[in-house]
This record gives C-alpha cells, sequence and structure tokens, in this order.
C-alpha cells in the first residue's frame, strides 16, 4: 500500500513542491510513497510544474478507511460449471465456509455455503441431474466407455427391478444407473437414454459400447456400487443448482468502513463478497476484519493541524511531519518523525534532507524546491526567510542556474492573475482555520500584482466575507490582498469586534485599509492577533 505524502488544504506552491520532492526523497531510500494534493492547484503551482515538466499529484479527497485497505480474505473463486461435489471439497480442504462463483470474466454470480451444500442433500431434488459429463467422471472415479454429450440433464433412474418390469419406465434422454445387467442395459439402449452408469467397475460386451456410441448415448463405468453412487449422483450437479444469486449483499473495494460497519454488524451472515466498480469478484470480508483494519499510511507536509488536513486524518496513520508553521492539534498514537523548522519555506526542510541522507537531487526536483522556496519567502522579502532559505536556493539554483529575479517575476505573474476567479473561489484559494483565544479565527491571503482586480468588486468581497463570517460563526474573518511589489496587504474584515484590526496592525479599523511590510501570516498576521486577544480579555 502506497504512502501519500500531501500538504495541507487549498494547496499553494511550498506545499505542493515539497510534496513532490519528499516522495521522491522516500523513495529513493525504500519507501513507496505517491504525492497528493488536498485541492485544485493555483495556477503559480501550474507554472512551476509546467516549468519543470512535472505531472501533477493525485487528488486526496480523503484518507478515510475503505474496504480495499483491509486484510479481507482473497478466496480463489470457482466456475458455475464446477459441480457441488467439488465445491465441498475445496470447502473442506482449505477449511473455508463460503465459495465464489463467478463467469468467465471472473464477474460474481453467487456464492455458495456449506449450509447450502448440507440444505441441498435434505431438500434438494434427487430424481434430477444438470451437469456436465467430466463433472460426473471426477466426482464418480470414472471411465468414460462411450462418448455423449457433454451438457447432461435429465431424470435419474436407479435401475433395481427386473428387466420385464421395466418395460414403460425407461424414457428417452434418461440417466440409468445399474450393475452389469446387459438386458437392462440393452433395454436402455434402445430407449434411447441420454447416459447409462455401470456400477461395480464391471465390464460390458463391446457390443453394447458400439451400439450406444452409434446413437451418441454416453457409458460412464464407476468403482462404486449402485447404492454408493445413487446417493452420490446428485452432488454432481452444478453449483448453480443451489447457489445464492440474489439479494446478496455485497460491498465495493473503495466503500468506506464507516459505511459498511452497520449492515454488517446487523445481519446474520457470516460473510461478504467484495468486488470492483465492475463487478469482478475481490475476496470475502467479515466482522473480524473490520476489529482491527489497516489504515492509510500518510506523510504530511508544509502544516500540522487536522482543519488544514485532509478529511478522515483521524483514521489514517502518520508516519511523518515536516513543516515551518506552529504546532498544531494533530496527535498520533505512536511516535513519529516530526521535523518543525522556523524557516521560510518547507522546501528548505526537505532540501537539507537530501542533504544529510546523501541523496542526489535531479534538476526537476532541485527546481520545484527552488519553486517552493521562492514562492512562500515571496523571493527573500517575507520576514519569515532565514539564511537556511537562502542558502538553499542558492546551492538549488547551482543546480537549475535560473535567472531568479526574472523567473520570480513570471511565477508570481502566472500565479497572481484573478481573471477568470469568482469571489469564493479567490477568497479560498489560500484560506486556514485557526482555533485562537476568542474564537475562530479563518484568514484568507491572495498574493496579486493587479490591485485593481480585486478593489473593483471590493463590496462583493464584503459581502462574501460577511456570509463566510456568519455561517460559520467566525470571531474573525479576514482576507489580505498581498501587494508584491508594494509589500504590504490591503484588509477587507468582519469581526464582533473591530477594534482587534486596529490593535492587531496599528490602523484604521477601515475596509480595504493598507499594511505595510505585511506579508506573512504565519509570522506577522496570526502573532498579532493572538497579542490583540490578550490585550482585549
Amino acid at each position: 500500500m502506497d504512502t501519500f505524502v500531501f500538504g495541507h488544504k487549498n494547496p499553494d506552491t511550498d506545499s505542493v513542491a515539497s510534496a513532490i520532492a519528499l516522495s521522491y526523497l522516500k523513495n529513493g531510500t525504500g519507501y513507496d510513497t505517491m504525492p497528493g494534493v488536498l485541492g485544485e492547484l493555483n495556477n503559480e503551482s501550474k507554472f512551476v510544474l509546467s516549468y519543470f515538466n512535472i505531472p501533477e499529484p493525485q487528488l486526496i479527497n480523503n484518507v478515510k478507511t475503505q474496504v480495499m485497505d483491509l486484510d479481507y480474505e482473497r478466496i480463489e473463486p470457482i466456475p458455475l460449471n464446477t459441480s457441488i461435489r467439488q465445491a465441498y471439497r475445496i470447502m473442506d480442504e482449505n477449511n473455508i465456509k463460503t465459495l465464489p462463483i463467478v463467469d468467465e470474466h471472473n464477474h460474481l454470480l453467487g456464492i455458495i455455503t456449506m449450509k447450502d451444500i448440507a440444505m441441498g442433500l435434505i431438500k434438494g431434488d434427487f430424481y434430477s441431474l444438470d451437469t456436465y459429463l467430466d463433472n460426473i467422471v471426477k466426482d464418480l472415479d470414472g471411465e468414460i466407455l462411450s462418448k455423449g454429450n457433454d451438457r447432461v440433464k435429465g431424470r435419474i433412474r436407479v435401475l433395481a427391478l427386473y428387466e420385464e418390469s421395466l418395460r414403460g419406465i425407461i424414457q428417452k434422454g434418461d440417466i440409468i444407473i445399474v450393475g452389469d445387467r446387459y438386458a437392462v442395459i440393452e433395454q436402455a439402449i434402445r430407449a434411447d437414454v441420454q447416459l447409462i452408469l455401470i456400477t461395480g467397475n464391471k465390464k460390458i460386451p463391446q457390443k453394447y459400447i458400439d451400439e450406444a456410441s452409434a446413437k451418441s448415448i454416453g457409458i460412464v463405468k464407476v468403482p462404486m456400487d449402485t447404492y454408493t453412487v445413487s446417493k452420490l449422483i446428485c452432488q454432481c450437479n452444478t453449483v448453480e443448482s443451489i447457489m445464492k444469486s440474489k439479494n446478496i449483499i455485497k460491498f465495493y473495494e473503495k466503500e468506506y468502513l464507516e459505511d459498511i460497519q452497520e449492515e454488517m454488524i446487523h445481519t446474520n451472515y457470516r460473510y461478504f463478497p467484495v468486488v470492483d466498480e465492475n463487478q469482478l469478484f475481490l475476496g470475502f470480508i467479515g466482522r473480524k476484519h473490520i476489529m482491527t483494519p489497516n489504515k492509510k499510511k500518510v506523510i504530511l507536509v508544509d502544516h500540522n493541524e487536522y482543519d488544514q488536513s485532509v478529511e478522515g486524518l483521524h483514521e489514517a496513520e502518520i508516519l511523518e511531519i515536516v513543516d515551518h508553521h506552529k504546532i498544531g492539534d494533530i496527535s498520533t498514537s505512536m511516535p513519529i518523525s516530526f521535523r518543525n523548522m522556523p524557516v521560510g519555506s518547507t522546501c528548505t526542510i526537505v532540501y537539507n534532507m537530501f542533504r544529510e541522507i546523501g541523496i542526489e537531487i535531479p534538476y526537476d526536483i532541485a527546481g520545484l524546491m527552488l519553486s517552493g522556496i521562492i514562492s512562500d519567502t515571496l523571493l527573500f522579502k517575507s520576514p519569515t526567510t532565514t539564511n537556511m532559505d537562502r542558502k538553499a536556493a542558492d546551492e538549488l539554483n547551482e543546480i537549475v542556474r535560473l535567472d531568479l529575479e526574472s523567473y520570480s517575476m513570471n511565477m508570481f505573474r502566472a500565479g497572481t492573475s484573478l481573471e477568470g476567479y469568482s469571489i469564493g473561489e479567490i477568497f479560498y484559494r489560500d484560506f486556514k482555520d485557526f482555533h485562537m483565544e476568542m474564537g475562530r479565527v479563518g484568514i484568507g491571503q491572495v498574493f496579486t500584482l493587479d490591485i485593481d482586480s480585486v478593489f473593483s468588486r471590493k463590496e462583493e468581497f464584503i459581502n462574501f466575507i460577511d456570509k463566510v463570517y456568519t455561517d460559520k460563526e467566525y470571531y474573525l474573518t479576514l482576507l489580505l490582498i498581498t501587494d508584491i511589489i508594494k509589500e504590504g496587504s490591503y484588509l477587507l474584515f468582519r469581526s464582533s469586534n473591530s477594534s482587534i484590526i486596529t490593535l492587531s496592525f496599528n490602523v484604521e479599523a477601515c475596509q480595504g485599509v493598507f499594511v505595510k511590510d505585511l506579508v506573512s501570516r504565519k509570522k506577522q498576521v496570526i502573532p498579532r492577533i493572538a497579542e490583540a486577544m490578550r490585550m482585549l480579555k
């Protein structure tokens, strides 16, 4: 099972780049990982991936436990033409109670249980046979003397009466069980029966075999006596005669454990078939398999809070966290590797992990990490920038050899274009929830070189922020419109106490107010709001 490596919701370039780079690093050290994202990529990230010819990571909607994650039983299915006796032997030899029946393409047709076999022996039709000649030969250890039809379907007759008493009883198409009673055999051939089973392993004259062959009547010699054959012959029927094919409770491999548990617990069945989306049989699942389910394995980058992470994270096994934000609320039941450093970009941390392990960094991965550092530090203009970020960027650029100023402006220009985006898409493109002292705070941030495109719709943004504030019951809802050129941010907001804006940023609490040098949500905005809350308390 692959381990997923992913960043936070509303993925930015640093989270996307660090997930891909760390996945590459882990795979180079023997792990089996796959990078993912928790939302649609923004234009800046798309620009970077396109520039370095890297495919977009898989979209991960949740990491809830699915049926496919469980160690359910992989049982070899049987075809529809299998005999009941053969099915019983498979179940007995392998100590299993339920068998799946499939067609030639492995589509599930039905199931058969040991109980079904037992009830068939008690309540079954003992006078009819619908099977194949090969089943009879195999199940009764027979020898074909005359080859009849492959498909055997008809009424069973045990001919124990005197031959004169049998006149009018033997019918065309019957299946006859008899010993070495030649007169009865001759009468059966004249009646055009379908199949004659010669019991006791007795030889019969060649003339009867020739006559039967001429009329395509099958003759099979079996070693058992007549009584035993008459008992076993019904078990040569195919499993189709007793299998369950309607109202079968089955589960799809992509169904979630939380959705199937209730049904499993409140039914009397022991096992349930598992199929894929094309109805192909995969195995059986039982109650024991959901007691200690396998969990999806994940590695988190660029975040360590539940609100910012994937749905179902509580059900997953977190193996590692690599982040540069404050310690959040994620907890684990076992010790994990948790690398958290006060740097400007998670890609800086991942770069240093490459250096520690000694794995060579290829051109595309180097360019990806460099882009993540440039993006999160705003080309080293953000106050979160450290010497480690600058050093990592310099060393990565020795591999890719970019004109950083030109490349960065092209990247920012691609990422900050708001053309074609709705108010909601702009607001939520980089939005994070924070649980703070006086309540929940929701902060969105958009970087742009075109401030006018936002302020031409200022009232629409304010109305949208008001709605989010009310619907989600935030203490403060804030949108930062960060001007990369002016190196500051404009504020649009709604709060139950507008003085929080004045106290946090030392500006008048009016919509669209500009705060010089305010570019980092993590290092500037959140600490200032937290301090203002302490002052207001």
